[in-house]
C-alpha cells in the first residue's frame, strides 16, 4: 500500500469506528437514563405506536376507576341510610304492636306514640341526610347515580359509554298516612290505629328489604368492576413495559463494553494518526 501525508485511510477508518461506538454509547445511556428501550417512535415505530394506544386506554380506565369510586361513595351512603331505617320501622313495629293491645292504658299508650313519632320522623331526616355528592338515592327528588364500568366503544368517529346505573329507591315517608301507608302523620294513640298501622309497616318493612337487596346488589357489582379495572390497568400496564422498556442489566453491560470499546477506539485513532509520521524517517 502507498504511503501517503494527503490521505490516512487507517485514520478514517479509525474515526468510523470511534464513531460508531460512540453514537451506541449515547444510545446505551439514554436508555439507561430514562429506562425506556422505546422512548420515541424513532426507536421502533410499531412499538411506540402500539404503546401510544395502550396509554390512552389506561387513561381511560383510569376515568372509569373515578367514576366507580363516586357511584360506590353514592351507594354505600344510600345503603348505611337504607340500613337504619330498616332497624327503625322494625321499633315502630314493636312499638305499634304494643299499643295494640287493649289491655293498654291510654297514658302507655300516649308514651308508646310519643316514641313511634319521634322514630317516624326520625326516618325523614335519615333520608335527607343520605346523601353524597349532591345526589341520594333514598329520597324521590335526589337523582340516581350511573358510572362508567368499562371503556366504552368508538364506532365511525362516535363514542359509547358502557355505564351502570343504581336506579333511586325513593324511601320517603308517603305525605299523609292511610291504614296500609306509613305516612308523615301516622299515629298509634288508638288501638284501632295501632292494629292497623302494624299491617302498614309490616309491607313497608318487606319494601325495604326490597330496595334494600338492590342497593346491596348495586354495590356488589360495583365492586366487582373496580376489582376488574384495576386488574385490567395492571396488565395494560405491564403490556406497556413490555413494549417499551428497557433491560437494564443487559444495558448495563453493553455500557460498560462500549465505553472499553471507545477507549480502544480513542488509541487506535491515535496510532492511526502517527502513521504518517514514518515517511518523514525515508528523507534523513
Amino acid at each position: 500500500m502507498a504511503m501517503s501525508v494527503n490521505t490516512n485511510t487507517g485514520a478514517m477508518a479509525a474515526l468510523q469506528a470511534l464513531n460508531s461506538t460512540s453514537k451506541g454509547l449515547a444510545t446505551v445511556q439514554s436508555r439507561i437514563n430514562s429506562g425506556l428501550n422505546v422512548s420515541s417512535t424513532k426507536d421502533d415505530s410499531a412499538a411506540f405506536t402500539i404503546a401510544e394506544k395502550l396509554r390512552g386506554d389506561l387513561g381511560g380506565l383510569k376515568a372509569v376507576t373515578s367514576s366507580l369510586s363516586r357511584a360506590k361513595s353514592v351507594t354505600d351512603v344510600a345503603v348505611a341510610g337504607a340500613e337504619q331505617i330498616s332497624d327503625v320501622v322494625n321499633q315502630m313495629k314493636t312499638l305499634a304492636k304494643q299499643a295494640s293491645d287493649s289491655g293498654v292504658d291510654q297514658a302507655s299508650r300516649d308514651a308508646y306514640n310519643k316514641d313511634f313519632t319521634a322514630l317516624r320522623d326520625q326516618i325523614t331526616t335519615i333520608v335527607n341526610s343520605s346523601e353524597f355528592n349532591g345526589t341520594n338515592l333514598l329520597k324521590t327528588s335526589g337523582g340516581e347515580v350511573s358510572a362508567l364500568q368499562s371503556l366504552g366503544s368508538v364506532s365511525s368517529g362516535s363514542y359509547t359509554a358502557d355505564t351502570l346505573k343504581v336506579e333511586n329507591q325513593e324511601m320517603d315517608l308517603a305525605t299523609t298516612g292511610t291504614a296500609t301507608v306509613v305516612g308523615k302523620d301516622s299515629k298509634i294513640d288508638t288501638a284501632d290505629a295501632a292494629t292497623k298501622m302494624v299491617g302498614a309497616l309490616d309491607a313497608l318493612s318487606k319494601d325495604i328489604n326490597g330496595k334494600l337487596s338492590d342497593l346491596g346488589s348495586a354495590s356488589r357489582k360495583i365492586d366487582a368492576q373496580s376489582a376488574f379495572a384495576s386488574k385490567l390497568s395492571d396488565a395494560i400496564e405491564g403490556g406497556i413495559g413490555n413494549l417499551v422498556d428497557a433491560d437494564l442489566a443487559k444495558e448495563s453491560a453493553k455500557l460498560q463494553a462500549l465505553q472499553v470499546k471507545q477507549q480502544l477506539g480513542v488509541q487506535a485513532l491515535s496510532i492511526a494518526n502517527q502513521a504518517p509520521q514514518t515517511v518523514t524517517s525515508l528523507f534523513r
